[in-house]
């Protein structure tokens, strides 16, 4: 990430960007990009979700309140907002960790002790999520 904030984002997560994309705060301390589309489909779920629920709530404002309209600059780059780089905790070095609907953007440092405490608990995750039906 360079002063200004920006980042290169890599040519196989551009092409599903379409240049439209979404930037919120995300689980983890992460951030998460989601696509236009996919981001509208999250978004009116969470606009559903029980106003009478205070974790319904409180969720929805995490993800909603911070969400920022990106735009994809000729170089592939975009600029992360301070407020989020401020969430994020992001430093110079940052990881951007494609998942099935989205990109996550992670500090470095941050990626690598999560990445290490998951797979050193991926016993356990597995026969959680075994339990769910996985």
């Amino acid at each position: 990430m360079d002063v200004k904030g920006r980042i290169a984002v890599p040519s196989k997560f551009r092409i599903k960007l379409n240049s439209e994309a979404v930037i919120t705060r995300g689980l983890d301390k992460s951030l998460f990009i989601y696509p236009k589309s996919e981001w509208e489909i999250l978004a009116a779920k969470l606009a559903n979700l029980p106003l009478s629920k205070a974790n319904s709530r409180a969720f929805a404002r995490l993800m909603l309140a911070g969400a920022y309209d990106l735009e994809i600059d000729r170089q592939g780059r975009i600029i992360i907002p301070e407020y989020l780089r401020k969430f994020a905790a992001l430093s110079k070095k940052v990881v951007a960790a494609g998942l099935y609907n989205r990109i996550e953007i992670w500090d470095e440092a941050a990626w690598l002790a999560y990445k290490a405490s998951t797979e050193r608990d991926s016993g356990s995750i597995a026969e959680a999520l075994g339990e769910l039906g996985v």
